[in-house]
């Protein structure tokens, strides 16, 4: 089959792009320096040349928590157009399937965990990540509509967040997973994180969405969104202590609570995906900590400040 994977050369785009050509797609990988998928002519210069049967739309603009507070007005426009440039591309061009990644961000502030996709609208985001949340919520109502108008067979889902070999572990807009890597390896006496430590959150390995972003598009064509998770939810002070101890990091770790701590808690209820399509994630945080951890000591150079 004929792929195409909006964010091909990205963290989840890689290893993607990696599992369909192992299985003998035809994959046309689209990355960011090639295609700004905000601007319409862009999007449409893609799909010409792509030629896609299947589409896996994961192109988006985030970072964490200090990269949110700094571009809510990019990361809200850049995701909604993108979203809509690719529905629409996709009505135009006939797509068998489309494949949306979601965001746990989309999620209510103070959602009871684990999150049921049901919770998906009881409520505004976390307010550092709520333009994003939003912006992709919105891009979930589209597909829906389009499916109900058009006939546009896509599914939508919500993956947990992510960790894994090629994360983005940039010094200013990495994940908390990346970002604790980062710091560990590169120090040996003290790191200041942000918050107090106690929010909650669930990681999932890329390896184990990658295989769920598989098994949907083969068996899953609902219209409700479905939420991919790992179901192990642990603090961030926890998450700390575990990487400490993966990287063998001995000093001394300093919460600064004048930081925002983001949404409270994050877990998901993933028996819906593995219900319809069978998906269960198969990686322990330890192990997937581990192989992240040693990936990113052979590529460390490549991140050491120019």
């Amino acid at each position: 089959m004929r792929i195409l994977v909006t964010g091909g050369g990205g963290f989840l785009g890689s290893h993607l792009v990696e599992r369909l050509e192992a299985d003998g797609h035809d994959v046309f990988a689209a990355r960011r320096r090639d295609y700004d998928l905000t601007r319409w002519e862009d999007s449409t210069a893609m799909f010409e040349e792509a030629r896609p049967e299947r589409v896996f739309h994961l192109a988006a603009e985030v970072g964490g928590i200090g990269a949110n507070l700094e571009n809510p007005g990019r990361y809200w426009y850049a995701n909604l157009m993108m979203g809509a440039h690719v529905l629409e591309q996709s009505r135009l061009h006939r797509i068998e399937k489309l494949v949306i990644v979601g965001t746990v961000c989309a999620y209510p502030k103070l959602t009871p965990v684990p999150f049921k996709e049901e919770n998906l609208w009881d409520g505004y985001p976390e307010e550092t990540n709520a333009p994003y949340g939003v912006a992709k919520k919105a891009v979930l109502v589209g597909a829906q509509a389009y499916r109900e108008q058009y006939g546009l067979h896509s599914v939508y889902l919500l993956p947990t967040n992510l960790y894994g070999p090629r994360d983005n572990f940039h010094p200013t807009n990495a994940h908390v997973i990346p970002d604790l890597i980062r710091k560990m390896i590169e120090s040996s006496d003290e790191i200041v994180l942000w918050g107090d430590g106690s929010p909650t959150r669930e990681f999932l390995y890329v390896d184990d969405c990658v295989e769920g972003l598989v098994l949907a598009a083969d068996r899953y064509d609902g219209a409700e969104p479905v939420n991919l998770g790992a179901g192990k939810e642990i603090s961030i002070r926890e998450l700390a202590d575990v990487v400490a101890k993966v990287t063998g990091f001995t000093g001394r770790i300093e919460w600064d609570p004048t930081k925002p701590n983001g949404q409270p808690r994050r877990s998901v209820d993933a028996s819906r995906a593995r219900e319809l399509f069978g998906f269960e994630a198969r990686t322990p945080l330890r192990e997937g900590l581990e192989r992240t951890v040693a990936w990113y000591r052979q590529q460390a150079p490549a991140y050491a400040p120019s």
